[in-house]
């Protein structure tokens, strides 16, 4: 961080999804606090959809490292999943990928994969500025931990046995389902279908059996439930109890209501955690963004059309985590041309000031701070970011408090500097000619000229309607 802080005194506002309000953030141990996000499941690159959950619980971290706090931050990546669906969570993603890759369906194969795209997972959290978590533990890691939690649910009566797996027994947690979201007298609570087997079509499978491969446990080989492998990573690295535990809103009627019966009916701590936060969904076509829609985009397709990775995150930051996004090509577009908007007005105070920073300007501080602990407001804190920038505070004051807000907005605006190279006219020539293939939409040529240029020892970066061009 740029800046030495101290706990402010002001209270962080959040919206918890269990009690379904706000509430001013307590937290479990002064100064501190712990907080989980559930990671991807590693069977492909991850869509943007998912990606706007993990900048919502960068936010979230920023936001609390900006009041002075002390974070703990996991994320788990999810690499190995039984070999059979439980009713809960559909199809296994990890043996549709060796499917598709047409590798055949074995542990090690299910792993080597998983870790080539969780390489590609992190790869993305860089490009967009997301501070990377302090533990990212891998599912196929924390087995035994998963086998422990069991082992405690099984001595106080809330498992049962059937031909296939170890199953949760809901009906003996009072309040079970209480994020919400369950329609617990249905019949058919499952969306694979009904499993005659369970007690109550809600029971949710521990542990799956697989006689050919899998782990070893005091029930029989096989492979931990979906929603276990959670519970596991979380009590190693936060406790039986945290603070907050964010993610998508998708996970928060199955899984969530799942992890918490695991967790607290195991460990008997009450609460689990402390305050739930789901960010919304991303729609493109106006349906929610997933393969099954057509909307498998990713960050790279991005990169492939010219797109910063960086105008993503600006374009999420204008809608508030708790509400649903909409997503089109020329909102993206006009985000990048925001974004180097944004880029130009600091290489321009950076000029003028040669970086020296006055003083953060207090009144605007205060008002970004109100914003931002308002259950993590960005969009507002956005707006008065610009205010400040048209502002007619001094160039230095606007820099530092620039520079102060990024700690949060995680634009890179520090890091972005100008830097004045002599062009050779051979490279004049090459962007003059990739100026007008992107006028004329031809990114295939765009592509090859601006390869061309790399080959020449220069990057080209594009800010606007103008080539930004820097030494490799």
């Amino acid at each position: 961080m740029l800046f030495e802080t101290i706990i402010s005194s002001k209270i962080m506002q959040l919206y918890n999804s269990l009690t379904k309000k706000k509430e001013g953030f307590v937290p479990l141990v002064k100064g501190k606090v712990g907080m989980y996000h559930c990671g991807p499941t590693v069977y492909d690159h991850v869509h943007i959809g998912n990606l706007r959950s993990f900048m919502m619980g960068d936010f979230i971290r920023r936001a609390f490292e900006y009041q002075g706090y002390i974070v703990t931050q996991v994320m788990n990546i999810t690499d190995v999943g039984h070999l059979v669906s439980d009713g809960d969570d559909g199809d296994d993603k990890m043996t549709k990928a060796l499917k598709r890759e047409e590798k055949e369906v074995t542990l090690e194969n299910m792993i080597a994969v998983a870790d080539v795209y969780a390489d590609s997972f992190k790869q993305d959290l860089r490009n967009l500025n997301v501070i990377m978590p302090h533990y990212f533990p891998k599912a196929s890691d924390h087995i035994a931990e998963d086998i422990d939690i069991i082992s405690k649910l099984e001595s106080k009566g809330f498992t049962y046995t059937t031909s296939d797996g170890i199953y949760f027994k809901t009906t003996e947690m009072a309040d079970y389902g209480k994020l919400g979201g369950l329609n617990l007298d249905a019949e058919t609570e499952t969306r694979i279908g009904i499993n005659n087997e369970k007690r109550h079509q809600a029971d949710f499978a521990l542990w799956k059996f697989d006689t050919s491969q899998g782990w070893e446990s005091p029930w029989g080989q096989g492979f931990p439930g979906w929603h276990i492998e959670c519970s596991g990573m979380a009590k190693k690295y936060l406790g039986d109890q945290f603070d907050i535990h964010t993610g998508g809103a998708d996970l928060r009627s199955v899984h969530h209501n799942n992890e918490i019966a695991q967790s607290e009916c195991s460990s008997g701590s009450i609460p689990y955690v402390s305050y739930w936060m789901h960010g919304e969904m991303l729609n493109f076509g106006g349906e929610k963004l997933s393969k099954s829609t057509g909307g498998n985009i990713t960050l790279k397709v991005l990169t492939e059309k010219n797109i910063n990775p960086l105008a993503y995150r600006y374009l999420a930051m204008q809608t508030h985590y708790r509400s649903p996004m909409n997503f089109t090509w020329e909102v993206l577009e006009s985000a990048q041309q925001g974004l180097n908007k944004i880029y130009r007005e600091i290489i321009a105070l950076q000029k003028h000031t040669k970086n020296d920073l006055g003083r953060i300007e207090q009144s605007f501080k205060d008002e970004f701070e109100a914003k931002i602990y308002d259950d993590i407001n960005i969009p507002q804190a956005l707006a008065v970011f610009h205010t400040m920038m048209k502002s007619d505070i001094s160039a230095k004051s606007k820099l530092a408090t620039a520079y102060d807000f990024d700690q949060i907005l995680g634009l890179g605006l520090s890091e972005y500097t100008a830097e004045i190279i002599d062009i050779p006219e051979n490279i004049k020539v090459l962007l003059e000619l990739r100026k007008i293939a992107r006028i004329e939409k031809d990114w295939a040529t765009s592509d090859k000229i601006r390869d061309q240029i790399s080959d020449l020892g220069f990057k080209v970066l594009d800010i606007s309607n103008e080539q930004k061009v820097e030494k490799i």
